[in-house]
């Protein structure tokens, strides 16, 4: 087998792992599994790194089983928590599985015959008869109260952190570890991973397959870094909220502008984390950004990589396109071509006006539309000096102080895109 902790390693994807690991990996196909909470009905960027741990993993010869946690999410996951967290009722949580396994099988293939093929999981599916005298038998006398006290994620609400911890959540590190138990029985998985934040229950659920698996029983856990930005800020967070991997919570042009706009740092560090570039092309590309930093070419080429991964190559032409619009060379076709959602998203925050189509049944000279009906030009002769100046474009074209606007210059029908010089833009809505 190849070596994948090696990979991981240089990849920056390695954070700890119980010892016998990395051998358990290079002495035989290993099924290794990661859950997912369900508290959204998809999954943002901060998942991104548990999903390109399991494309590696099946890569690597390995078998990959994402679990959904059904049942964990009707509890909540106390590690990285001040307060406990709202309980989501059954209808809320069976749309956010559904979600989430939507957005899983777009990146590992589900249906696939291969003796590698990843598996999907609910663990709904077995916690659901489990009753509550059953699981405090078979379970509960297996760990001691000292042994899950130790966990940081408990000791951290127990100290002073918020306002302590309920009983339903403090189980929460027993129903994941039974989880490992369950799929360690069921599926041959003696591998969990996760965040580093995730140490303290994939460890309970090592022990537990360690108790109640056997003499011979054996697991392992292996846990990446939790990614943060160079400044030290949380990393997944733009200025408008999560970045979401769905494009109707998060458009395709967002997502690969957030990529496009990471600091040259972190670009350098997520260039390794977010693609599957190999070692030589990245060490090229970092080389060749260090020579000419201007020119962007490792964000550009991560948010080349992301997108697609995450969406298509159609889609990423699309965003490079809306993104050229703004930054390039573009044309009013160009424009044209841009749907109504994204068009209002490339120009977020532009000031704007409405203006009726009435206005424009018998066309409207510019002195007016820049002025009085707009309101872009404070007087009728600054705006005439702009035209003579020759720095007014309608929809992309220079247009001159004869120009009249009609219909026929509506961008799906609804916009015209004003611009004077090179970066004060203008956006009519006609109504």
């Amino acid at each position: 087998m190849k070596n994948l902790v090696e990979e991981l390693k240089w990849r920056g994807l390695y954070h700890d792992s119980m010892p016998g690991t990395e051998e358990q990996l290079l002495k035989e196909a290993t099924s290794a599994y990661i859950g997912f909470d369900p508290t959204a009905d998809s999954l943002h960027i901060g998942s991104m790194v548990q999903i390109i741990l399991l494309v590696h993993l099946k890569n690597f010869g390995h078998k990959p089983i994402a679990l959904v946690g059904g049942a964990t999410g009707m509890i909540g996951d106390p590690s990285g928590k001040s307060d406990e967290r709202n309980l989501l009722d059954e209808e809320a949580l069976a749309k956010n599985v559904a979600g989430i396994k939507s957005v899983l099988s777009r990146f590992l293939d589900f249906n696939s015959t291969e003796a590698n093929a990843p598996v999907m999981v609910n663990n709904y599916d077995w916690m659901k008869e489990f009753s509550f005298i059953d699981f405090a038998r078979e379970v509960g006398k297996r760990i001691t109260v000292n042994y899950m006290m130790a966990k940081d994620s408990v000791k951290k609400r127990f100290s002073g952190e918020g306002e302590g911890m309920s009983f339903t959540e403090f189980t929460y590190q027993l129903i994941q570890g039974y989880d490992f138990y369950h799929l360690y029985k069921n599926n041959n998985c003696v591998l969990q991973m996760g965040g580093s934040d995730q140490w303290g229950n994939i460890t309970t659920g090592t022990e537990l397959v360690r108790r109640m698996g056997g003499e011979n029983a054996k697991a392992y856990a292996l846990t990446t870094p939790l990614i943060t930005k160079a400044d030290g800020s949380k990393f997944g967070k733009s200025e408008g909220g999560n970045v979401w991997l769905d494009a109707d919570k998060t458009s395709v042009y967002k997502f690969y502008q957030f990529w496009v706009n990471t600091t040259d740092v972190d670009a350098e560090k997520y260039i390794k984390i977010f693609t599957f570039l190999d070692r030589n092309t990245i060490d090229a590309l970092i080389e060749e950004h260090q020579t000419a930093p201007h020119l962007r070419v490792l964000q550009k080429k991560l948010a080349e990589e992301i997108t697609v991964f995450v969406h298509n190559r159609e889609e990423l032409e699309k965003a490079i396109q809306a993104s050229n619009i703004l930054f390039g060379n573009s044309t009013a076709e160009d424009l044209k071509k841009l749907d109504e959602a994204t068009f209002l998203e490339v120009f977020d925050g532009v000031p704007q006006a409405e203006i009726t189509k009435a206005d424009l049944e018998n066309g409207l000279d510019i002195i007016t539309v820049l002025n009085e009906k707009t309101g872009f030009f404070k007087s009728n002769g600054e705006a005439r000096r702009a035209l003579t100046a020759n720095s007014i474009s309608v929809n992309r074209e220079k247009i001159k102080e004869d120009f009249t606007l009609t219909t026929n210059d509506l961008i799906n029908n609804q916009f015209v895109l004003l611009q004077s010089g090179k970066k004060n833009y203008f956006v009519i809505r006609v109504v």
